[in-house]
């Protein structure tokens, strides 16, 4: 979900005696300004719901849950205008998203142009595994209470319709930003911002006693605020992450091509880590303004380790208004995150402390002292083999 919605290519293969994969694509829409927008009071109330999340649960069963409203479609058809394409916001694979009303005290469905606005998620009755990832995302919604999660205010599920309703964020999507002419080029320090509030994000949901693999982190699915607050959305895929003496969860590979760790595509085998790689590839497009599903990484690769041909990746929209230093320190962390053993890449919640770290320096626009290495070491109560965060730090310029 976005501003100008366009569906990226699914990954999505079956593991039997040798892995084979099949990629769909879906159609780009035109460009609307779109979609949807808490902090649990401490860590135990997080693990408790995400405790209950992750128990078997029949499918097709929604849990029980008072922050959610149920919708009848009735209410929906009239919240939207009868889903009329002038109230289109954007398409995606689960389906078309329609700006609609309801009321801001009751939630109730209201007539378009009273009340507030909110985004309305209509899936495609033809979508294979559409009410399998709609009722995932239902019942982790449902539960999750977190600044940095898109908030869902209530679903609709009636016959074969299967709806949701989110608080609309009027800044659409991070996809649009980066790389829809329709946009204004966001700044350096929006840039930081954002990823600072996705770190956040995950770090909320890999940290869980009962952690969740997020499973689908792209530009598309990071929605912005009007005041450009990130928060994650999207979250069909979502999969509940290994506990126990388990290293990882086996499952069908899906995900979005260029945003995929190579071992999940290959082997079917999903950690956190896996999300870290993709994390890593977002803060690539966020440095350079290209899409992952261009060979971003092969492509980034030969620059990310040399400072004096950093230029080369970077932005052109940023028109070199960005500090070097900073620049280089995020391009030094993306390398961590996308390095091809997982367990060598960094936890979010270091990767947070990283960029919360980048974020309180006072960068200089120029580099011309050497490069000072230091390393950071983060401890897993987890786990005793973590590899060790490293940050570059450099002295600034003389003048």
């Amino acid at each position: 979900m976005g501003n100008c919605l366009d569906s990226s290519a699914k990954v999505e293969t079956s593991h039997s005696s040798q892995a084979t994969s099949e990629i769909s694509r879906s159609s780009s829409k035109k460009c609307h300004p779109l979609v949807p927008s808490n902090l649990l009071s401490s860590l135990e109330d997080r693990n408790q719901n995400i405790s209950s999340l992750t128990t078997s649960t029949p499918e097709g069963e929604i849990l029980s849950s008072s922050n959610l409203k149920p919708f009848s479609f009735s209410e929906l058809k009239n919240a939207t205008r009868n889903f009329r394409p002038d109230s289109l916001l954007g398409e995606g694979g689960f389906g078309c998203v329609f700006k609609g009303w309801i009321d801001e005290n009751t939630w109730a469905a209201t007539r378009p142009g009273s009340g507030i606005v909110v985004a309305v998620k209509k899936l495609k009755l033809e979508a294979p595994q559409g009410h399998k990832e709609w009722l995932t995302e239902v019942n982790y919604l449902g539960k999750f209470h977190h600044p940095n999660l898109v908030k869902l205010i209530g679903y609709c599920l009636e016959g074969k319709n299967r709806l949701l309703v989110y608080e609309f964020m009027p800044r659409g999507s991070l996809e649009n930003h980066l790389f829809r002419t329709c946009s204004q080029p966001l700044s350096w320090a929006v840039r930081i911002k954002v990823a600072i509030a996705a770190a956040r994000g995950l770090s909320f949901l890999h940290e869980a006693e009962s952690p969740v693999i997020y499973r689908d982190f792209k530009a598309s699915n990071i929605l912005l605020d009007a005041e450009f607050n990130a928060k994650l959305s999207d979250f069909g895929l979502a999969r509940a992450g290994p506990t126990g003496d388990r290293t990882h969860v086996t499952t069908q590979v899906m995900g979005t091509r260029g945003y995929a760790a190579p071992e999940y595509v290959a082997t079917g085998r999903l950690t956190s880590k896996s999300d870290v790689y993709s994390f890593g590839v977002v803060l690539l497009e966020l440095l350079s303004g290209r899409r992952a599903e261009d060979n971003l990484v092969n492509w980034a690769s030969p620059y990310l380790g040399d400072k004096r041909r950093l230029f080369r990746i970077m932005d052109t929209k940023l028109e070199g208004r960005y500090p070097q230093k900073g620049a280089y320190m995020v391009t030094n962390l993306a390398t961590q995150c996308l390095r091809s053993e997982p367990r060598a890449r960094p936890r979010m919640v270091d990767i947070l402390g990283a960029l919360e770290e980048l974020e309180s320096l006072k960068t200089t626009t120029r580099i011309s002292q050497p490069i000072q290495r230091a390393t950071l070491t983060l401890t897993n109560p987890k786990s005793k083999t973590e590899a060790p965060l490293l940050i570059s730090h450099q002295k600034s310029p003389r003048r």
